[in-house]
Parts: C-alpha cells; sequence; structure tokens
C-alpha cells in the first residue's frame, strides 16, 4: 500500500495538470464520470494516503489501496479504474484503486493537522488523540490514520525501531518522554522516507522492515503479524522494550 510520502510524489508529477480542462472520461468505475467532463482541475492535494484532485465545489478522491497505480500520458494493458484525458497526448490513468466524489470543501472533510506530512501538523494534538486509546497497541495506533495521517506498514516497523519500543507495548504504557518520541519520530521517518523515495534510496535504509537480523545487536529479527490490523511486523526482541 502506498504511504503518505509516496502520495505525495504523486501529487508533485501530478501538478502540471493544474488549470486543465478534463476533455474525456473513461475507466470502469462505477462513479458518474460524465460530472468530471468539462472540469477544470483547480488545485491537487492529499491528505494521508489520499489523492485529492480538486475542481469546483467537487473532490476526486483516489486511494490507491494495496496495489493501486497510475501513469502519466501512457497506458498499460490492465483494465483501467480511471482515465482522465485532456487532449490527444495529455492523460492521466489510474488503476487498481478506490475511486470516490466528495462535494464540499476539503478543509471541512479532512482534519490536516493530523497528517504527518502536512504544514499543519499538529503533535500537540495527536498526543491528546493518543490518551484516549491506552489500550491500543502502539503498532495499531501508528496506523490509525485519524491520527497519523499517512503512516503506513513500513514506516510503522521503522519508527517503533528508531525509538526502541516493541510493537505489542501499550500506549498507556509508554513513558510521556517516548510517547513524544513516537510522535516526533512519526513526522521525521516520515520525510526521510519522502527523500530516500524520491533519491530512490528507500529500501538502502530499511533498518528493521524485512531484515533477518537486527543491525543494532545483530539478535535475529522477528516476523508477526501483530495487534487488530494484522499486519505485518518486523521486531527486536532485545532491543525493542515492552512498555504494557
Amino acid at each position: 500500500m502506498p504511504e503518505g510520502p509516496s502520495i505525495l510524489i504523486a501529487r508533485e508529477s501530478l501538478l502540471p495538470f493544474i488549470g486543465k480542462k478534463i476533455k474525456a472520461v473513461d475507466g470502469n468505475t462505477k462513479i458518474d464520470k460524465q460530472r468530471l467532463v468539462n472540469q477544470k482541475i483547480l488545485d491537487i492535494r492529499t491528505w494521508g494516503k489520499h489523492l485529492l484532485i480538486c475542481f469546483d465545489h467537487l473532490t476526486l478522491k483516489i486511494h490507491f489501496m494495496m496495489f493501486g497505480t497510475y501513469l502519466i500520458n501512457e497506458r498499460k494493458s490492465t483494465p483501467l479504474r480511471l482515465s482522465l484525458r485532456f487532449n490527444k497526448k495529455e492523460e492521466i490513468n489510474f488503476y487498481t484503486c478506490s475511486v470516490q466524489f466528495l462535494d464540499g470543501d476539503p478543509d471541512q472533510l479532512y482534519d490536516f493537522s493530523g497528517d504527518v506530512l502536512s504544514d499543519s501538523w499538529n503533535p500537540r494534538k495527536a498526543g491528546m488523540k493518543l490518551k484516549k486509546i491506552p489500550e491500543s497497541n502502539v503498532c495499531d495506533a501508528l496506523l490509525n490514520q485519524q491520527i497519523f495521517a499517512g503512516v503506513g506498514n513500513i514506516i510503522k516497523n521503522e519508527v517503533l525501531f528508531r525509538i526502541k519500543v516493541h510493537p505489542r507495548s501499550r500506549v498507556g504504557g509508554l513513558p510521556a518522554r517516548i510517547r513524544q518520541n513516537l510522535i516526533r519520530e512519526s513526522r521525521n521517518y516520515s520525510l526521510d522516507f519522502l527523500l530516500w523515495k524520491k533519491a530512490f534510496t528507500l529500501k538502502k535504509h530499511w533498518q528493521i522492515y524485512t531484515k533477518k537480523t537486527c543491525p543494532r545487536d545483530h539478535s535475529p529479527v522477528k516476523r508477526e503479524h501483530i495487534g487488530n490490523t494484522n499486519r505485518r511486523t518486523f521486531f527486536c526482541n532485545k532491543c525493542q522494550i515492552v512498555y504494557d
């Protein structure tokens, strides 16, 4: 599943289409595609893992789910979910994703202060939200998009390793200092992820994700599906502390 930094990169690649009018729409999506014909793109935004293409009083939300992709000015053989065509040479094509219309102002629909990569990110609000879920595992809390919008499974694993916290730790068991580390590094690692992704070096920087040996103490890395989210989790039982 593409994480927040990857959606920001998608946004940057689509910025040249701002101000352009859609001439034709195609694809197997069930939305009323005719609503998009002759619409001019006014802005392209992101919230967490959502790509938002904004028109006048209308927003198109793209969620890439687990395997979604997009292509600009080219196509692949798999079925199109949505194609936005601007002229004979310019088009945006989306595959294997969720497509939905949102009516109204995105600022009224989304809390951008909860997006770890947004300029509006508010760590204090994240802390207040964490206090409301003391029984949750930290591995689930990090994937809670209402608290850490944009954090995905890779970021979850790497943040917990970076701050030496075991994924089975309870949110309510975290000392205040560790909780602040969790909040701070959710953003810091996401920003690092963005830079590494742009430089095509992301995997070189993974410390725990998909690894077999802990780089800190050379212990075997555990791989399990943990928490209510049941996502693949990599951790070291020696250097990552359980807080309960």
